[in-house]
């Protein structure tokens, strides 16, 4: 069916939004479909749930026409996936969902990844935010720790994190796990931008927002000190909304200054500051 040269196309009752039909018969390679779960239009991915032999994976598809790639073509869609395959490689981490296999496939290129049973904790799915939100706050500073000793791992790996905000938080409920997943776009530090911001606003340092600005560690300080206030305090940035310590939001508040000598300098300099405050 069109409408306005837009094509829709379905797999399991779910619309694919293209610019011409595609042929997607190439996944059932990979098992069977069962699921999309993410149709990335601005970054152009489709993302499926696959089950074979009894095992399920998560499938990162880049290659099909699809509808409002904003600035980037199908093939731009391409290499930025087949670049994020090195970086998942080299920061491996028991809290980062496992990549598995990468490979041309149905005139694209696709990643393969481990299936998580956990749910996102960002506001594309509001019940699954309120119910980790609700969580005893012990649970919520694990998270928070898990992701911190993620982003020191991969400071000490010569990254900075680029387009991280909580939609790429994923929260084991059953087992009390957290996985971080679409750390695609992640760069080697230092990292000159030259398109802007990326990601959601709650999470941009004020440096992201300017075109060929270094985007460094220090910039990565405040996308944790932003990830504080997210877990901790439902974004709000004031002292009556922060719901732990005040010498917490001390930590937590002088990491997101827009001023980049007045934050904590390295992400084990946070996490330090932070420990030391958890005992006064």
């Amino acid at each position: 069916m069109t409408n306005n040269k837009i094509y829709y196309q379905y797999i399991k009752d779910t619309p694919i939004y293209l610019t011409k039909p595609f042929d997607f018969s190439f996944l059932e390679n990979y098992g069977t479909i069962t699921k999309i779960v993410k149709h990335e239009k601005g970054a152009g991915n489709l993302c499926f749930r696959a089950e074979n032999n009894g095992k399920k994976y998560f499938i990162k598809f880049a290659g099909a026409p699809v509808e409002n790639l904003l600035d980037c073509t199908p093939e731009q869609v391409i290499e930025w996936l087949k670049d994020a395959e090195q970086v998942y490689c080299d920061l491996a981490h028991e809290n980062l969902i496992k990549l598995i296999k990468s490979e041309e496939a149905g005139g694209g290129y696709l990643n393969i990844f481990e299936w998580v049973d956990a749910e996102c904790i960002g506001y594309p799915s509001p019940p699954s935010r309120q119910k980790f939100l609700s969580l005893p706050v012990e649970a919520k500073m694990q998270t928070f720790d898990d992701i911190l000793n993620f982003h020191a791992h991969a400071a000490n790996k010569g990254y900075v994190a680029i387009d991280f905000y909580a939609d790429q938080i994923l929260y084991d409920f059953d087992n009390g796990k957290t996985i971080i997943c679409d750390i695609d776009f992640y760069q080697k530090s230092p990292y000159y931008g030259d398109k802007g911001q990326w990601g959601s606003s709650n999470f941009v340092s004020p440096e992201e927002l300017i075109p060929g600005s270094r985007i460094d560690e220090i910039t990565m300080v405040y996308t944790m000190g932003a990830t504080a206030f997210c877990i901790f305090a439902d974004y709000n940035r004031s002292p009556e909304a922060w719901t732990l310590s005040p010498e917490l939001y001390t930590v937590a508040k002088r990491a997101v200054n827009d001023e980049r000598s007045e934050r904590q300098q390295s992400i084990r300099q946070f996490i330090k500051e932070w420990e030391m405050a958890l005992f006064i």
